[in-house]
């Protein structure tokens, strides 16, 4: 180090107050007892991105020296918060500590020794977990954006949705689930691929006619992403199976067409907790919104009964454009990993609307009806008919 360097440091050091290492796990440990009330102290690590995944300090937040003033301020807002920065050696600390306090942070304090002396004296420290080279290629452009990055692709990759069908609905929403990287994909689907499925449901194809739904699903998302699990349940939803289905997952994608099945989902996703990203077309016209238990309306607020049959007849009965439903599925899948990393804006409590012929999208407020049969303040959902005897199945 030369001279000027020197004069650099001792600058800094007098400016920047610094704690030993000891210091510092003491009063991360006193924050932790204390609990959620004295969380007052936030531990900044400011190496390079490889020296992190060598090991860091439990709970502290990265923010490399390179992008200390452009990142700080996002990752601790609060200018009053005590900020412990530490590095290797404890001088890159003291130089970050410096430039904190010009961009007017008032508390900030330098780790001695840096987290060598921190690893040399025996304190605790963890390992990051890390993608494959194969992941860092395939999912970049997640990690580009600051409100998905490495954190949230991994909650992708731990999270687990189930899509009710593998049919107009499912195979967009499946696919583009797939192709971010959602880790376990559940399909529930008893139907075989017909020909008349091909000109909409883009997971199969001619080679695949006569093969169960789920099964030629499961083949079109492995060969995409082998990060993906997919689960398939050659069956269809009722009663004796509904509770052991969802039980397992995150988020349930509704691409049923059929109202006995959805109002026995919405019952059970209501005694399970589980959001619903529900999804519908007819001919040029779709629609989606998003029920999540007791934070906004369900199924039975919106439609409390069935209409009659001659209504709402289905895509075989009445026909639908076929890329209609790759748009509204493809919406479903933004709201389904909008709601796996917590983002956003969900549709809870809004009915959005597409009509295609007029290249239009319009939106509906929704709200909870506090005398619901199955979400209202006396509902008992477990209790309530699903229409099963006089909807056409």
């Amino acid at each position: 180090m030369g001279e000027a360097s020197r004069e650099i440091m001792r600058k800094a050091r007098q400016q920047v107050p610094e704690w030993s290492a000891t210091q510092v796990r003491e009063t991360l440990a006193q924050q932790r007892e204390e609990g959620a009330q004295a969380q007052d102290v936030t531990l900044v690590d400011v190496r390079e991105k490889n020296e992190w995944n060598e090991g860091h300090i439990p709970g502290a937040i990265h923010v490399p020296r390179g992008f200390l003033e452009l990142q700080i301020e996002e990752a601790v807002p609060d200018k009053d918060q005590t900020v412990v920065l530490y590095c290797a050696g404890g001088v890159r600390s003291l130089m970050a500590g410096n430039t904190l306090q010009q961009m007017g942070y008032r508390n900030v304090i330098s780790m001695a020794g840096g987290f060598g002396k921190w690893k040399g004296s025996g304190y605790e420290f963890e390992m990051p977990r890390l993608m494959s080279d194969a992941q860092s290629r395939r999912y970049s452009r997640h990690l580009l954006v600051p409100e998905v990055g490495e954190e949230g692709q991994f909650k992708l990759l731990d999270s687990r949705v189930l899509l009710i069908g593998a049919g107009g609905l499912g195979s967009p929403s499946a696919y583009y689930l797939a192709a971010a990287g959602v880790g376990t994909l559940g399909i529930i689907d008893a139907d075989v691929v017909d020909e008349s499925n091909l000109q909409r449901q883009i997971l199969h194809n001619t080679d695949r006619v006569g093969q169960y739904k789920a099964e030629s699903a499961k083949e079109t998302l492995q060969k995409l992403n082998p990060d993906v699990k997919v689960v398939t349940y050659l069956e269809r939803l009722d009663e004796s199976n509904v509770h052991n289905i969802i039980a397992d997952y995150d988020v349930i994608v509704d691409g049923t067409d059929n109202f006995p099945t959805r109002y026995l989902l919405n019952d059970a996703a209501l005694l399970a907790n589980k959001p619903v990203v529900h999804g519908s077309v007819f001919r040029f016209e779709g629609q989606l919104t998003v029920f999540k238990p007791y934070d906004g309306p369900c199924y039975r607020c919106l439609y409390p009964e069935p209409p009659p049959p001659a209504l709402a007849p289905s895509c075989a009965e009445a026909g639908v454009l076929g890329v209609l439903p790759g748009i509204i599925g493809l919406l479903q899948a933004t709201e389904t990993i909008k709601l796996l990393l917590g983002i956003g804006d969900p549709l809870i409590g809004r009915l959005q609307t597409y009509d295609a012929l007029a290249g239009e999208f319009n939106e509906l407020k929704l709200f909870r009806d506090p005398k619901c049969p199955a979400c209202g303040e006396d509902g008992h959902p477990e209790d309530l008919p699903t229409y099963a005897d006089v909807c056409a199945l």
